[in-house]
């Protein structure tokens, strides 16, 4: 387990690097080994992505797996680096307010200082979590955290433009609850017209974080508009899996292997998990 102190120290250190016009850039990661090769890239921290861990444990995104399963492989990635790690936990793993803070006490457990929350629902015909009972779960993720000294960082993804569940006035609306109830920042995927985010900018009290894909402004332009965080999602995990598939046809198509030039290589993945630090 992690010292408290020093998770303190890492939270604090994460929290400062949102700032909006210079925003903290996230290529997620899913795992160890995708962890290190984030943090070797130069990241200033790293987040997981849900989607990209959830299908590394074979299991589909979309609040289908387990917490535990969820936290045992979020410590295997706070143990590979040294930058500060913040978690994609869905919506918490958990069907209630106290499930939520029981996640959280395990991701802090595991050396997390970040958590993202959604307010998605998979299952019913209603799209979005009511926002009085998405703001009790982000309470009690605040409260668990501040028992234990610790400033999480609670990121509070709302799914209104990712799942066609409203525009601007209604996220800014949810946005007010959720950083009313504890959130630190807000997060919006599916929000990529530079004119919206500006909107989403000006009218959130807090950081914004904007999900960056193919199609979407840049990191620059995004930095302009006044966003605080950019993430790429499972845009990584998608990509290196795309590779795995391509090669495997090839292979047992061709029988070629032709595998791009620029990777790490055996010899550079093998160094990278050689040097992974002592966290405890």
């Amino acid at each position: 387990m992690t010292n408290p102190s020093t998770l303190r120290e890492r939270a604090l250190a994460f929290r400062a690097l949102h700032i909006p016009g210079r925003p903290l850039v996230l290529p997620n990661a899913w795992d160890a080994a995708s962890a290190r090769v984030v943090e070797d890239a130069g990241a200033a921290a790293v987040a997981t992505t849900s989607a990209g861990l959830a299908w590394s444990l074979g299991a589909a995104d979309g609040g289908r797996l387990d917490g535990e399963r969820a936290v045992v492989a979020l410590a295997a990635v706070v143990s590979a680096v040294r930058v500060p790690v913040s978690a994609d936990i869905e919506g918490g793993y958990a069907p209630d307010a106290q499930g939520v803070a029981a996640t959280v006490r395990a991701v802090l457990a595991a050396g997390a200082v970040g958590v993202n929350i959604e307010d998605a629902l998979y299952d019913g015909p209603e799209p979005l979590r009511p926002v009085a009972e998405q703001a009790e779960r982000i309470a009690a993720a605040r409260a668990a955290a501040d028992a234990q000294d610790v400033p999480l960082f609670v990121n509070a993804r709302i799914d209104t433009f990712l799942r066609g569940a409203g525009g601007v006035e209604r996220t800014l609306e949810r946005a007010a609850a959720f950083l009313a109830a504890g959130a630190d920042g807000i997060f919006v995927p599916g929000a990529v017209d530079p004119e919206t985010v500006k909107l989403l900018v000006d009218g959130v009290d807090g950081p914004l974080n904007i999900l960056i894909g193919p199609g979407s402004p840049s990191v620059a332009e995004l930095a302009g508009l006044g966003v605080a965080r950019v993430s790429a999602g499972s845009g990584l995990a998608e990509a290196a899996y795309a590779e795995v598939r391509r090669v495997a046809r090839e292979l047992l198509g061709t029988g070629t292997y032709d595998v791009p030039a620029g990777g790490p290589g055996y010899g550079g993945l093998n160094a990278l998990l050689a040097g992974v630090p002592d966290r405890t």
